[in-house]
């Protein structure tokens, strides 16, 4: 077992990357390629950095990782706050990811000041 795979945090990227892959999915099939693209890329992104950073002894190249994985929150938060703007998706699942997001950034901060 890899080191990642205790990691709630891992855990929850790993949960909220379906999520981004299902809304991928229906943006593809509405020929929305681009935005598909980019919220698959980042459904990857936040897990493989959380995971990358596990991967290290060392802890400045972790919290690396880590401040990658929180932007990808962003990023995501971003993506998901123009859908539903444009009604692509709905307010709640908008919300639901949202908090989501905002809830493992947090998390992530917090796992990374826990490294010494």
């Amino acid at each position: 077992m890899f080191r990642f795979e205790n990691l709630e945090i891992w855990k929850e990227a790993i949960q909220i990357a379906m999520l981004l892959f299902e809304i991928g999915d229906e943006l593809s099939e509405s020929k929305l390629w681009r935005f598909a693209d980019q919220i698959r890329g980042i459904g990857m992104s936040i897990p493989n950095n959380i995971c990358e950073s596990s991967g290290s002894n060392l802890v400045n190249e972790q919290k690396q990782f880590l401040r990658y994985a929180k932007r990808e929150c962003y990023e995501a938060a971003n993506i998901i706050i123009l859908l539903e703007m444009k009604s692509i998706i709905s307010v709640e699942r908008k919300q639901n990811l949202y908090f989501r997001l905002d809830t493992l950034s947090r998390r992530i901060q917090a796992y990374s000041n826990s490294l010494k």
